[in-house]
This record gives structure tokens, sequence and C-alpha cells, in this order.
């Protein structure tokens, strides 16, 4: 009898591999994105009432923090909702919250935290907490969490706030996948409010699945084909994504893929050295016409120049001249670009998935040597002066 197959491989591979976690958790973020929505949706008024009272005020600050990927699930959203809330909106990791409180943390200044965890146990989540609820004056915390047993999301707070993510968003899986894209919506339909992205779940949730699809070949056969560096290229919101992919390469190659990030017009600034003939680039482009102008030249000056051994690049309004090497996604050239940020990292978790299995390593585990862990390990806290 035949096994289900997960992203191209049959079921009984990817069990024998220690795969099965990170595919079905790849796989299903379309169905998890909708449950979220509609989560958020019951929750709308509680949230507008809780965090409304910071969040629209033009004096006062929202941070959005986490560490490793959670922290680059802010570091998308922040440059758009820095548009769209009355409130200064920055992304700054409880890394650097942690080991510089007195940077990023003003006493008198009315505080939104939003702190994202998976597992909500990471010793840096939970001491961010406890110095903000010790520096800031006025402070409310909003945490979005995919462990309904964690503890940032009971951590002792004047003012708290959880939302709790579908359990089977609580990755099992080394890497965060699903985790990462839920904790990401939750947060926009959160501040940006369900009403204004209820008719563009079905089209993100939709384009997610067929891209989840359509593109298994290709990211299959690019990690096959023995590249030794990887480059990722975003710009706005897309620079965060490009970070958070380079990351999800680095775990699942457990470090024998170089990677680097940047925006396309950064690049050129030194990074650009980084290319060898073994060097692949991946370019996450905009949908907005100025911008996508900007991705596009880079683009063509890289193919141009031949040093890379390819230029991919992952497009909602692919470029007919260039379609043997474009990751065309469907139903969304006319959306906004914060919209593109699913279909767009599961192609990045796809490719460093098959990445992982071509080198022999186990995409659920891939460090058996136990220097990194799932929730992180051997951080020892100090005191603050």
């Amino acid at each position: 009898m035949n096994t289900p197959d997960h992203l191209g491989v049959p079921e009984s591979d990817l069990l024998a591999g220690g795969a099965l976690w990170t595919a079905r958790e790849i796989e299903q973020q379309p169905a998890m994105l909708e449950r979220t929505h509609a989560l958020l949706a019951g929750l709308q008024a509680q949230i507008d009432a809780f965090a409304g009272p910071v969040a629209q005020d033009p004096r006062a600050r929202v941070i959005l923090t986490g560490a490793g990927t959670s922290a680059y699930i802010g570091q998308c959203l922040a440059p758009l909702l820095d548009r769209h809330l009355p409130a200064r909106v920055d992304a700054v990791p409880t890394t650097d919250i942690v080991s510089a409180p007195h940077l990023y943390l003003d006493p008198a200044q009315p505080l939104l935290l939003v702190s994202f965890g998976r597992s909500g146990n990471s010793p840096e989540s939970l001491a961010t907490v406890a110095l903000v609820e010790s520096i800031v004056r006025d402070v409310r915390h909003l945490v979005v969490t995919c462990n309904p047993e964690g503890a940032l999301g009971r951590a002792p707070a004047r003012q708290l706030l959880t939302l709790q993510l579908p359990e089977e968003t609580h990755d099992a899986s080394f890497a965060m996948t699903s985790s990462f894209s839920c904790m990401m919506y939750a947060t926009l339909a959160a501040l940006v409010g369900t009403t204004q992205l209820a008719p563009r779940i079905q089209p993100i949730s939709r384009a997610t699945a067929q891209v989840i699809d359509r593109a298994c070949p290709t990211t299959q056969a690019l990690a096959l084909a023995g590249y030794e560096r990887v480059v990722y290229l975003g710009s706005g919101v897309m620079q965060g994504l490009a970070r958070e992919a380079a990351l999800k390469l680095g775990e699942l190659s457990n470090g024998a893929i170089a990677t680097c990030y940047d925006s396309p017009l950064g690049f050129r600034h030194g990074p650009k050295t980084f290319l060898q003939a073994r060097t692949l680039v991946v370019v996450f482009v905009s949908n907005d016409p100025l911008t996508r102008q900007y991705d596009h030249d880079l683009i063509d000056e890289l193919r141009g120049d031949r040093v890379a051994g390819r230029v991919i690049e992952v497009s909602a309004q692919p470029r007919a001249d260039a379609a043997a090497d474009t990751m065309a996604v469907p139903l969304l050239a006319d959306a906004a670009d914060v919209d593109l940020l699913w279909p767009y990292v599961a192609v990045a978790q796809m490719f460093a998935f098959h990445v992982s299995r071509a080198l022999g390593l186990s995409p659920d585990n891939p460090n058996k040597q136990g220097t990194v862990n799932r929730v992180v390990q051997g951080v020892r806290l100090h005191s603050v002066p």
C-alpha cells in the first residue's frame, strides 16, 4: 500500500529520515493561517480594547520582540505597522533588550510590548517581560504564542493579554515554520484588524497552498544542485523575510551552507563580494512598482555579471523573459507586499528542507551535536545595575 507524500517525498521515507514533522508543518500552513484568522476575528474586540489605548496613541511606542525566527516576525512587520499605527513601531529582539535595556526602554513612554514565542519558554523572552515591568511605568504586554503550556503566556505582569494560537502551530520540529507564519499573521491581524484582512486571507492561503504544491520540484532540484553559498535578498518587508530565509537554511543545513541576506540595493555595497561560482541568489521581488524596478535592476546585473551560479526570482508578477529562473506565486499579482510574505517564506522553507535531506541530515533535528536546541539553552541572565 502506497504511503502519502509530503513535499514530494513518501511519508515512509520522511519518517525513516527524521523529516516528517518538518514536512507536515510546512504543508499545514495554509490551513493554519485560516484557523488563525478565524481565531483572531473572534478576539478582535478584546484585542482592540487592550492594545488600542497604546497603539492608537502617537506619544506611545510598540515594540515587536522575540529571539531568532521570532525576532524576524517583527522585522517583517515593523515597517508596515509603523506606517499604519499612530504609535511608533520598532522591532527589537529580546536578545538586544536583555543585553542593553536602557538603549531600548524609555521609562516615561507608554509601551505595548508584543512578544512572540513558539514555546514561550525562551529565557530572554521571560527576562524581557521582567525588565520592561521593572523599567517602564505604563506598559501592556501582548503575547503571541503557540504553546499553551509556555511560561510566557502566564508571565507576571500588570497588564497582559495572551493570543494562544492553534496547538498544531507549536512546531515539533527543530526549525520554526508554521509557528513563524501564524504568529506573523496573528500580529498583523491583531494590530491592523481582521476586518481589513478578511477579503485577503483566502487569496493568501490559496497562494501559499499552490506554491507549496507547484514549487516543490524546483526547490528539490535546486537543493540537489550542490550550491555552497546562498544569498537571500528583499526590499521593504521582504528584508526581514530574507533574514528568516537565511536562518532557515543555516539551521536545516546545520551550517553546511554559507548564507547571506540583504536588500537588493544594499547588496552592491560590499556584500556582493560573497558571490562565487557555487552561489545561489534568491530575490523576493516586490509588487510595488518602484521597489520592483530596483529588484529587477539588481537581478539583471547579477545575471549579466555571470559570477553567481544562478539567480532565482520569487515573484507574484513574473517576467516572461525570465520564466526559467522564476518561481511564480499565483493569485497575488495585485496584492500588497505584506501579503506575499506567506507564499514567499514557504519557498525558502521547502528549499531548506530539501537541502537538509540532500546533505543526509534529519530536518526534524539537523544538529545531532546538540550545540543548538529547539528551545535555547545555556543563557546566563545578569542583573541590571
